[in-house]
């Protein structure tokens, strides 16, 4: 095998038109708005803060995200070639396994981040220092390096026998799985175990770190304090809410009994829209980072 056919989204006409379209939208406003908040994050001396140093790295996350995979399902939609080839797929799912676990880590990141903040205040500088940022950050961008080459090695040494026909709209595990002719069962297993370890350790995090958080927040007597306090947490709390619902389920179970059409939609939720709805999800809450949105649009 010396390529693959993407076979995307079945549409015809004027709904594959109109589909491209949309989807053209949302990657450019994924573009747009997580490249603002990085810009943003980076210059504005007021959010020179942990909260914002892990906000931009998870907006640049979710930029290398959408390019590794909108580009070229746009090409499959619009035009009369759907090849990718095999190094590109490779390549390409090789991306999705880096990002997506970088995004889990810097998610629990943020929650310890929040945590930190909220139970104590009075030594948030101390424990959040600058260098801690930075290796937590450094951390969570190198913790999916060694997964995604193992895995995409051994993934594309098997054998393929021909069968080059991917029904999905980029090169990811489940889809490129299937057409393997050679027992996966010994992949199956570690990749599971290692997407178990990679999902629970950062979400372990973020749980232990919300009950620490309500805790913290039920001693503050006035309800006007607790919810300035729960408000700072509000945008996170949603962003992973997105992300664990429809990312875990589809990289959970490899071989999954999901139809391929349900495969589609719930992996487009995680690759496009949640990282357009991102930043849109912490520029509406998120006073501080309007405000500088505002003076930078002023300027």
């Amino acid at each position: 095998t010396t390529h693959f056919l993407l076979l995307g989204f079945g549409f015809q006409g004027k709904m594959q038109l109109l589909f491209s379209t949309l989807i053209s939208v949302m990657f450019l406003a994924t573009l747009v708005g997580n490249s603002l908040i990085a810009v943003v994050t980076a210059t504005d001396p007021l959010l020179h803060t942990p909260m914002y140093y892990f906000l931009r790295n998870l907006a640049l996350t979710e930029i290398c995200y959408s390019l590794s995979i909108v580009p070229k399902m746009l090409m499959i939609q619009l035009g009369e070639r759907k090849m990718i080839s095999f190094t590109a797929c490779a390549l390409q799912l090789n991306c999705v396994i880096l990002l997506v676990t970088c995004e889990c880590f810097l998610l629990g990141a943020m929650a310890y981040d929040r945590q930190a903040a909220i139970c104590h205040p009075l030594h948030y500088g101390t424990v959040m220092s600058s260098d801690r940022c930075f290796r937590m950050a450094l951390g969570s961008w190198l913790s999916g390096v060694p997964v995604a080459l193992g895995f995409t090695t051994w993934l594309f040494t098997l054998p393929f026998c021909g069968r080059n026909r991917i029904d999905h709209f980029f090169c990811d595990v489940s889809p490129v799985l299937r057409l393997v002719c050679a027992d996966t069962a010994l992949f199956e297993l570690l990749i599971f175990i290692a997407i178990v370890i990679i999902v629970m350790i950062p979400f372990s995090l973020i749980a232990t770190s919300y009950l620490c958080i309500v805790h913290a927040v039920l001693q503050i007597p006035s309800a006007a304090g607790q919810r300035r306090a729960f408000s700072t947490c509000a945008s996170h709390l949603v962003v992973v809410t997105l992300f664990y619902s429809t990312a875990g389920i589809i990289h959970l179970r490899p071989k999954s009994n999901l139809s391929s059409s349900t495969r589609k939609m719930v992996s487009l939720s995680y690759t496009v829209i949640t990282p357009m709805l991102n930043p849109i999800i912490y520029t509406l809450r998120n006073r501080e980072v309007k405000q500088s949105l505002r003076r930078h649009l002023h300027k």
